[in-house]
């Protein structure tokens, strides 16, 4: 199964999307944008973007846990991963994104 962005509007009235993996686990959570038209560009930032390893950067938490934040060519956060309690997992996830970003339908909830 392919994965899918997920787009939805906050309630802070804001649109936003996620990258769901084929199942269903949310990869990639963007921030808030104030236009559809403009979350749609970061939806295809995130598509560009994630065919480029260098654009992951790996975080830690204070809690010792990682997680990954995908950046444009301009250095401004796209967006950012679950937690991750190791860093195989933490790479396994950038993969992901950029396996399933790619070709990803877009779908509204």
């Amino acid at each position: 199964m392919a994965g899918k962005f997920v787009v939805f509007k906050g309630k802070d009235g804001q649109d936003y999307f996620r990258l769901k993996a084929g199942n269903g686990e949310v990869i990639l959570s963007s921030e808030g944008y104030k236009s559809k038209s403009s979350c749609a560009n970061g939806i295809e930032s995130v598509r560009k973007n994630s065919q480029d390893e260098n654009r992951f950067e790996v975080k830690t938490a204070k809690d010792g846990r990682e997680y990954f934040i995908l950046k444009a060519g301009n250095g401004q956060e796209i967006g950012r991963s679950q937690m991750y309690k190791s860093g195989s997992g933490c790479r396994n996830g950038m993969k992901s994104v950029a396996r399933n970003a790619a070709d990803a339908v877009v779908v509204e909830e």
